[in-house]
């Protein structure tokens, strides 16, 4: 079931089915929406409040999604693009996602999150709570230690330090659980 909405202007012009759903309880379905004004140089976010812009002045619910910072350090825009958990950049986020990236004319499928852990909650949010009290879980504690050590004087085995930074470039978005064909989030922990 699909339902197409037509806006016209300049700029780039898109196809854009994207899964819709009412609420948690409800049977979703993608509507597509085709728009003709999208700057290259917006991100994939400011396109989507575009089309919300589109709809809102036609008097028609707007497409609900997550965002925060827009910094590509929160995690929270976790949308899947044409099958790919944050769309077709490694190492992007979805608001880091500029238009550019993509052809004019193209159709961009738009979807939440398809794992267990992220029940959908309306459109394109997810619950992502499960993973909020796992990061909480990891705890915070302070403790007077005096100065920081020069970090060349503390010796650190390579392996050691490869592993912690990937684990420092981590946000916490789970696109990783979003991408395992088994929804593992044991990837996540």
């Amino acid at each position: 079931m699909s339902a197409s909405h037509d806006t016209a202007s300049a700029g780039m012009r898109m196809t854009l089915p994207i899964w819709r759903q009412k609420n948690a309880e409800s049977e979703g379905a993608f509507e597509t929406y085709r728009l003709a004004d999208i700057s290259p140089d917006m991100s994939f976010l400011e396109m989507l409040d575009v089309l919300n812009e589109h709809l809102v002045s036609e008097k028609k619910e707007p497409v609900a999604f997550d965002h925060d910072c827009r910094e590509g350090i929160c995690g929270q825009c976790s949308l899947v693009i044409n099958g790919k958990p944050h769309g077709p950049d490694a190492l992007t986020t979805t608001c880091q996602l500029h238009m550019r990236r993509f052809k004019d004319g193209d159709t961009l499928y738009i979807e939440p999150f398809r794992a267990g852990a992220f029940p959908i909650l309306k459109d394109l949010m997810v619950d992502r709570s499960a993973f909020d009290r796992i990061i909480t879980a990891g705890g915070y504690v302070t403790v007077r230690t005096g100065a920081a050590p020069d970090a060349n004087a503390v010796p650190v085995q390579q392996d050691h330090a490869e592993m912690a930074m990937d684990a420092a470039a981590c946000i916490g978005c789970g696109a990783c659980v979003a991408s395992c064909p088994n929804a593992a989030a044991m990837l996540f922990v």
